[in-house]
């Protein structure tokens, strides 16, 4: 495992096993939403690779995208809910998620190794 894949899904999991619930779907949010976009974007310029076909096939879907609608309408009924510190928490979670989730999509680009 790659550091930053090591760094992102120890963050992920620690907050899945320490944090209340509002701050568990706003760490994971960005992952279901960033997938989608990409795979919308990524579905205007295809692919002749196969393995990349499927991968857009599936982030790109009505079915995945309706996942997703899913999720942000959970997020919205939680936030509502919630008061100011705990929408500051909710808040931090998505952007260090989406912080990692950059370097993820940057780790596989680059090759990301260990280096020592």
């Amino acid at each position: 495992m790659a550091p930053t894949n090591l760094l992102y899904t120890s963050y992920l999991l620690r907050v899945a096993y320490e944090r209340p619930f509002p701050e568990i779907l706003g760490c994971f949010l960005p992952c279901y939403w960033i997938y989608w976009e990409v795979g919308k974007e990524l579905e205007k310029l295809g692919s002749r690779k196969e393995l990349f076909r499927r991968w857009i096939q599936a982030y790109s879907s009505e079915q995945y995208g309706s996942v997703v609608r899913r999720v942000l309408e959970v997020m919205d009924q939680v936030a509502q809910g919630a008061g100011e510190s705990d929408l500051i928490q909710i808040r931090n979670h998505f952007r260090m998620t989406s912080k990692l989730e950059y370097l993820f999509w940057d780790m596989g680009f680059q090759k990301q190794a260990w280096g020592i």
